[in-house]
């Protein structure tokens, strides 16, 4: 029996009076309790709810879609853009009543960093339909944290391994398919070879980014621009925004879930340091292929636009088509920080200190650079950058477009670079880089940007200095190995070294000092460097003419190309500092110096006067050596094969040795010349 029928009805009428105040509470408890059921109800009912319900949803998608398809620029859409929320889904991004890629940071409202809202955005789930209307898919409802993990192990430069081989016979059908009719026919013709959402969007991507050309006046004339999917598919135009919107509406009709991302780039416009403020300037894609979403940019892939001349020039660019998240970010930031598809999400501050890295730079197969922020102020009047590459480079650095006031080290996985900045302030700085074996210029990779406070007096690098300086792996390519000055500078106190090359084949040398200090004759040139080639060993003796900054330069040529020139192989940096240097030139040779014979005493080419000189010199095929006007007095040849004698050097103007070689016993040539020190000798 229920307790108030125990009660008497005095008891009763009692209990109702003290329970009147309860009364409002009891009601909400109800109401809620009826809503939730009801609510309930309608999630077990599924695709059984009413006519008019499916018509209000229908009406909101068609709604949304225009929406999607229209300009993030246009003002009309930027207003309906604050009106729209976002969501994530179970693998990725989903709509719930708008394209998250769409979407701007309310930061001004506050409820974008608000983290409990943005988990109550993942949590949700909806029906995704594509823009035709012909294809419902369904979801599962599985909860999203919205972090996402794309491991770079430096090998592969897209978010999806694939092989670009597998796509070439669909690549050439993709750029080849130019429909006259309608978007949907074009459609339907690119994915009639396409088996798989990944075939499907690799023809969508092709194809634009071989036929649709950026609009420079439309970038230009904001007004004269439209984003419209079917605007651009018809005029063949459109920029940024026209691109994305194209791209993502061919993969709606297609049956691939793709998204728009709205964000910030470093392209036309960009420079080290810049801060990123105002409105989104750049647009691109995301697809969900194969259980996750991958990154792209057609209007990047497409080719590059001259604002100055107001030209397209188609240039297809792979390294854009489901580029690694770890590398898109280097020049796209997006508005949603889940966009960035990073286990850990790159703050603004630092992409805008980080270094402007161009696509070549990875495309070219280098892996990483130091220092990574972009602006880099000197330190002694000095910066200093490494770059790391998996491929054989050549480099190349210009210093406010013109200058090269630095030295450029080559090595086995990258380089490395100093800069000394010959002027304080801010400096632009752009590396070059290209396939050591390619014919094509140099590409741009990476700028920075120098601030420099204080220039390094002491350092000043010769305008005829080329980069890489010192021996590399094109100098051990060439046959030179086990360098005795590793070293790109030789800092020299005496003025006089000498540097030694193992030879791994027989290469002929010529050597030349050169200096924008010091004024060089074309004597000096050549006779401050004196060379001796042996078998497997090449010395080249250096005596620099006074204190100052000079550049050796190493030419060779082959014993195949013994009637052709030289070609320049590598060259060093020479540092002297001492005032009392002052060093003769070396001896003049002639025609009849082979290169290797060796010239052991004297090295001073200009020789005192009235004084007894020794000389030995190292002649393997000659059957007789003298002095010229003293055949009295020849050279003797040694035990050790070395030809061994004295000569005065009073009464005399110059010394020449002579040889006779074995082949002509009657004959007598010209080998070597000294000069002899006189009052106006320098």
């Amino acid at each position: 029996m229920a307790l108030h029928q125990r009660f008497k009805p005095w008891q009763n009428v009692l209990l109702g009076i003290l329970c009147f105040p309860l009364l409002p509470f009891y009601l909400c408890i109800y109401c809620l309790c009826f809503r939730k059921s009801k609510k309930g109800k309608d999630l077990e009912e599924g695709n059984h709810s009413s006519g008019d319900a499916r018509s209000n949803k229908k009406k909101r998608d068609i709604n949304e879609r225009e929406y999607i398809a229209g300009d993030r620029n246009d003002p009309e859409t930027r207003k309906q853009d604050n009106n729209i929320s976002s969501s994530f889904t179970n693998k990725g991004f989903q709509n719930n009543d708008e394209d998250i890629a769409n979407v701007k940071c309310h930061q001004n409202a506050g409820f974008e960093n608000d983290e409990k809202n943005r988990q109550m955005k993942r949590d949700r789930c909806e029906e995704v339909k594509d823009d035709s209307g012909l294809q419902d898919r369904k979801k599962p409802k599985v909860k999203h944290s919205g972090q996402f993990d794309y491991p770079w192990d430096r090998s592969n430069l897209k978010s999806l391994e694939i092989d670009l081989k597998d796509f070439k016979e669909l690549d050439r059908f993709a750029s080849e398919v130019d429909s006259k009719g309608t978007l949907e026919q074009l459609v339907k013709e690119l994915i009639s070879v396409s088996k798989t959402d990944l075939e499907k969007t690799r023809a969508t991507w092709i194809w634009i980014c071989h036929h649709i050309e950026y609009d420079v006046q439309g970038y230009k004339n904001r007004f004269a621009q439209s984003s419209n999917a079917s605007d651009v598919f018809r005029t063949r135009k459109g920029v940024c925004a026209g691109y994305s919107s194209l791209f993502q509406h061919m993969c709606s009709l297609s049956g691939v879930q793709c998204k728009k991302v709205s964000g910030y780039a470093k392209g036309a416009g960009y420079h080290v340091g810049k801060k990123i403020a105002g409105d989104s300037d750049h647009a691109w894609n995301m697809v969900y292929l194969e259980g996750r979403w991958h990154l792209l940019d057609s209007t990047w892939g497409a080719g590059t636009a001259n604002m100055k001349i107001n030209k397209f020039n188609f240039s297809y660019n792979e390294f854009y088509f489901l580029t690694h998240p770890a590398l898109f970010i280097e020049d796209h930031f997006p508005e949603l920080g889940e966009c960035q598809l990073l286990r850990t999400e790159v703050p603004l501050e630092i992409f805008q200190r980080s270094p402007y890295v161009y696509s070549d730079f990875y495309s070219l197969g280098m892996v990483s650079y130091q220092p990574n922020t972009g602006i880099i102020e000197t330190v002694t009047g000095k910066v200093s950058i490494a770059i790391e590459s998996c491929n054989d480079l050549k480099f190349l650095f210009k210093l406010n477009e013109q200058e090269s006031p630095g030295i450029l080290i080559l090595l086995d996985n990258g380089m490395k670079l100093d800069v000394y900045p010959q002027q304080p302030g801010q400096h632009l700085l752009k590396i070059f880089a290209q396939k050591a074996d390619a014919e094509k210029n140099l590409q741009l990779v990476i700028e920075y940007r120098i601030d420099c406070k204080h220039i390094d007096s002491s350092m000043r690098i010769p305008k005829c200095i080329h980069n890489p300086v010192g021996p590399n792996r094109l100098t051990e390519k060439a046959g030179l190995v086990k360098p005795s000055h590793p070293d790109p500078v030789i800092y020299t106190d005496d003025g006089f070294f000498t540097i030694h090359f193992t030879l791994k084949k027989k290469l002929q040398f010529f050597c030349t000092l050169q200096s924008d200090e010091v004024q060089m004759t074309s004597e000096m040139e050549n006779r401050h460097v004196f060379t001796t080639e042996e078998e497997n060993k090449v010395d080249i003796y250096v005596c620099l003419p006074q204190a100052g900054t000079y550049v050796l330069m190493v030419f060779i040529k082959t014993d195949k190309n013994d009637n052709g020139n030289y070609t320049y192989l590598c060259n060093y940096l020479i540092i002297c500092t001492n005032p009392a240097v002052g060093w003769p030139v070396f001896p003049l040779t002639y025609s009849n110096w082979a290169k290797h014979y060796k010239l052991v005493q004297p090295l001073e080419g200009i020789l005192p006067a009235n004084t007894d000189v020794s000389f030995k010199l190292y002649i393997p095929d000659a059957a007789a050596v003298c002095f010229h006007g003293q055949k009295d007095s020849p050279l003797a040849l040694s035990d050790s094969n070395y030809w061994e004698g004295t000569c005065s050097t009073a009464d005399r103007q110059d010394i020449i040795v002579m040889i006779k070689n074995v082949s002509e016993p009657n004959t007598w040539y010209y080998l070597i010349k000294y000069e002899v020190k006189t009052n106006k000798t320098k």
